[in-house]
């Protein structure tokens, strides 16, 4: 071998482990990968979110790396990311956990909130995930509760005519009822969807209610135009929210013609998860 072929060697041997070393993900890099996820056409979302939670995988162990998995999943839960990405995101997190689990401040508190998030996809999600840690059944006894309180939960909030509408009023609909806000770039990105779904199954009985802590003038600011149709409530004093025990957005809870809450959402929903969620109520397309 020649003289220069060994340099050109010994230069590309130094220059491959050089190139891998700045591709290793980073807590910074996988941040800014977390920030521009909602940028990512719907299409390439799915091999975009596996990336970040491989990337994800690599970091130690520690606090860093669980925000950070706790942060893809509330990410993925919008839209239809499909079931094989979201077990992967889930996955993920439950190994977060048992690297770096984080123990309770008393012997009655809370779970902490990762423990939540990801009972919530295995609850509602449906994700097959396990992970044996006391706190998970914590979690779940929560999420439990709280769909109680939840069916047992009424509500009186005005309208944008002014007009009072409640809850339990509307027994013999089908109820959808959607908590949203303006400043909310996925519950903007529903909002198509469940107009069209109002529109469309209006005549069978559903109902839809939009419900927002929002003033009404921005609201009906940022409606003028729109034609939206499912009717906007107002609950400025999070009295519904709080009996719904809202602390995200967008979340939609559907309740049968007999006041049953038969299907919930924990985020954004496309027009096919939504029409899921509506499947089993007798409507026809």
């Amino acid at each position: 071998m020649s003289l220069r072929r060994v340099h050109i060697a010994f230069a590309v041997g130094l220059l491959v482990p050089a190139m891998y070393a700045q591709k290793a993900p980073t807590e910074g890099s996988i941040t800014k990968e977390l920030d521009g996820l909602r940028a990512v056409p719907d299409v390439r979302r799915p091999a975009a979110t596996i990336q970040a939670a491989m990337d994800i995988r690599t970091l130690p162990a520690g606090l860093p790396k669980l925000n950070l998995a706790n942060g893809l999943c509330r990410l993925s839960t919008e839209g239809d990311i499909g079931k094989e990405t979201l077990e992967t995101v889930a996955q993920t997190l439950a190994l977060a956990l048992k690297e770096h689990p984080i123990a309770p401040k008393s012997a009655d508190a809370p779970p902490a909130s990762q423990y939540l998030e990801l009972a919530k996809l295995i609850r509602y999600e449906h994700v097959n995930v396990t992970l044996d840690d006391p706190q998970m059944a914590k979690a779940d006894a929560v999420l439990v509760q709280n769909d109680t309180d939840i069916q047992k939960a009424d509500f009186t909030l005005v309208n944008l005519k002014g007009k009072k509408v409640t809850l339990s009023d509307l027994r013999g609909k089908i109820v959808l009822v959607n908590f949203w806000a303006t400043w909310c770039p996925p519950c903007r990105k529903e909002m198509p969807d469940l107009d069209l779904i109002q529109s469309h199954f209006e005549s069978q009985g559903l109902v839809i209610l939009s419900i927002t802590d929002e003033e009404m003038f921005k609201v009906n600011n940022y409606l003028s135009g729109r034609g939206y149709a499912p009717q906007v409530l107002f609950d400025p004093e999070h009295k519904a929210a709080t009996a719904f025990h809202i602390n995200s957005l967008p979340r939609s809870f559907v309740f049968d013609r007999d006041g049953k809450l038969v299907a919930q959402s924990i985020d954004m929903r496309t027009q096919r998860q939504l029409l899921m969620m509506l499947s089993h109520l007798g409507l026809h397309s």
